[in-house]
């Protein structure tokens, strides 16, 4: 068992008795220098810094100390984007204890006077900054754990491009502590140097005036896509996203992806949805992941090769779309490994792959919709409409297995009953 105690800034002093207890009692303390340099050297007790890089070498580092009182020593609740969930992930909910501290999301929220409720965390610790861009709309309050005395200035940076320059920045450093300090500024006017090492952020997000924020609702507009002609288009997304049924945490599978743009409104959902796109030309891929960077979705992984490969290697998907290069051979590989209740939508725009659909329809059911779009456009001086190419769209639901009524229970007495004429 691994004892994990959470400290507040103002260090060991601020420790109730029984996480002091743990400390004192523990052969080894793992942590960060500033954790360590909390505790006094003492005869049985070996202080141990974490190695570098952490994830890579954690394994190593604990099999070291294997069999000796282990504690480790972490930053407010090591539950909020700290070690604690790193050591859960690693060795699993019973061989760890965490004991946290006042966490500084906590801190921050009494100092700005926001509740749990009307505010949001994101952590930007170890994590591309272009994942902020989801998070951003109009009258929203984020709390944002960043890392590095330049953080301030790269989160102004992406408020700015996104269009909520005018949104106020608050950076508090040091929280509990003596030296606690707060620096208020515009995003598009930040220039207040260095932030503190322990610091993070508070956004009131205020979009700039004639600026369009995006909404996580699916059917983004089509021009936010870089694309070559091969997206599916916005009402035709949607509905594909209306089956697809998009749930946190899910795994999601964008076959003949194009530009990505299934894949990378599924990503938008939630922040712990993950998302494989899979995109055999090399320069598309290119643009699948620009996409993802610009609209906030940069933990999507994009594979570059064929779907009837990548279906073999890819962990098994809640949901899967198929956009292009739908055949019945991918279809299988792709409803075989995916999950029970798992949702799977593939298009189709010729003939040949509408009847690969219809054969996949009568094997697995589901719906079967042809989708006509119709939009209006000039002629001449006249308007008409112009109607785009008929999509034929297939989509499922993988059945959740039904459990087997055991010998001897009443649904199975009934069932024997019914079968012998009883």
């Amino acid at each position: 068992m691994i004892e994990v105690v959470g400290v507040a800034a103002e260090g060991v002093v601020s420790l109730p008795p029984e996480s002091r207890a743990v400390l004192d009692d523990a052969e080894v303390v793992l942590g960060g220098p500033r954790h360590l340099a909390m505790l006094e050297e003492r005869p049985g007790r070996e202080l141990i810094p974490w190695p570098s890089p952490l994830k890579a070498n954690l394994a190593a580092a604990l099999a070291m100390v294997a069999g000796r009182r282990v504690a480790v020593l972490a930053s407010g609740d090591p539950l909020l984007s700290g070690v604690g969930a790193t050591l859960v992930e690693l060795l699993g909910p019973d061989a760890v204890t965490i004991r946290p501290a006042v966490s500084s999301v906590a801190l921050a929220r009494a100092e700005m006077r926001w509740s749990a409720e009307d505010s949001d965390v994101v952590t930007l610790v170890g994590r591309r900054y272009d994942s902020l861009r989801r998070h951003l709309s109009p009258r929203a309050r984020l709390i944002t754990l960043t890392s590095g005395d330049d953080a301030p200035a790269r989160v102004c940076e992406v408020l700015t491009e996104e269009g909520y320059g005018a949104s106020r920045v608050t950076v508090l450093g040091d929280l509990g502590t003596p030296k606690q300090s707060r620096i208020e500024g515009i995003a598009d006017d930040w220039d207040e140097g260095a932030a503190p090492r322990l610091h993070l952020m508070c956004i009131e997000c205020l979009p700039d005036p004639g600026s369009v924020s995006r909404s996580t609702a699916p059917g983004l507009d089509d021009a936010a896509f870089d694309h070559d002609g091969q997206l599916t288009k916005r009402i035709l997304r949607a509905a594909a996203l209306a089956h697809l049924a998009p749930q946190p945490g899910d795994v999601m599978w964008d076959l003949g992806a194009g530009a990505g743009s299934i894949g990378i409104e599924f990503a938008r959902q939630h922040p712990r949805n993950r998302v494989h796109a899979v995109e055999r030309d090399p320069e598309r891929a290119a643009r699948i992941r620009a996409n993802a960077d610009r609209l906030g979705a940069p933990g999507l992984e994009v594979v570059v090769g064929s779907s009837a490969d990548a279906t073999g290697v890819l962990p098994a998907p809640d949901a899967v779309f198929i956009g292009g290069g739908a055949s019945g051979a991918v279809i299988r590989s792709a409803w075989s490994v995916l999950r029970p209740g798992g949702r799977m939508v593939v298009h189709a725009v010729t003939v040949e792959t509408e009847m690969t659909l219809l054969a996949a329809h009568r094997l697995h059911g589901g719906t079967v919709s042809r989708i006509s779009v119709e939009d209006l456009e000039p002629i001449g001086s006249f308007t008409g409409w112009k109607p785009s190419r008929t999509v034929t769209q297939w989509a499922a639901t993988k059945p959740r297995p039904h459990p087997e009524p055991e010998v001897g229970s009443e649904v199975g007495s009934e069932v024997g009953s019914e079968v012998d004429g009883s």
